[in-house]
């Protein structure tokens, strides 16, 4: 599972140009769901958002959680983040999960991260939406859980 975590002043989520959701200071979390993923990756992904420590404390140092700020979070899945590139021009998506199991997980993950940040929103899945962000910083930390379990290295 990939996510793209970026630290942002705000967030929000159109579909058919209507406001879906919309979050202040944050997380905005860009989800990707392989075909080899489980509720394992989605548990350790969350866990280890919810604890990022990427917000200033008041001395500029990077010291503060989402929790410690009273921030929120916003997941918006997005199955390119799993894109093959090595072969051609075009990308190919064989790595991404089917989508009932990549919403399933999805879900999954957006229940999960409920219990431990202070607000969440999300994004729909298979919608064409249109995200809109301020990044703060920018920050942007890209995590794989394959690396949280030690089968790969960053």
């Amino acid at each position: 599972m990939i996510a793209v975590l970026q630290r942002v002043e705000s967030a929000s989520v159109r579909i058919d140009g209507e406001l879906y959701s919309e979050i202040g200071k944050g997380f905005l979390i860009l989800l990707g769901v392989s075909a080899e993923d489980n509720e394992e990756d989605a548990t350790l992904l969350a866990l280890k958002i919810s604890k990022m420590r990427i917000f200033e404390d008041s001395d500029e140092k990077m010291n503060l959680s989402v929790n410690d700020i009273g921030g929120a979070v916003m997941v918006v899945p997005n199955f390119t983040l799993l894109a093959g590139y090595k072969k051609g021009n075009r990308p190919d998506f064989i790595r991404s999960a089917r989508p009932e199991r990549a919403n399933e997980l999805f879900e999954f993950f957006c229940n999960y991260i409920e219990g431990l940040v202070p607000s969440v929103a999300r994004g729909r899945f298979q919608a064409d939406m249109k995200v809109s962000l301020v990044n703060d910083g920018p920050v942007t930390v890209s995590m794989d859980s394959r690396v949280l379990r030690g089968q790969r290295e960053i």
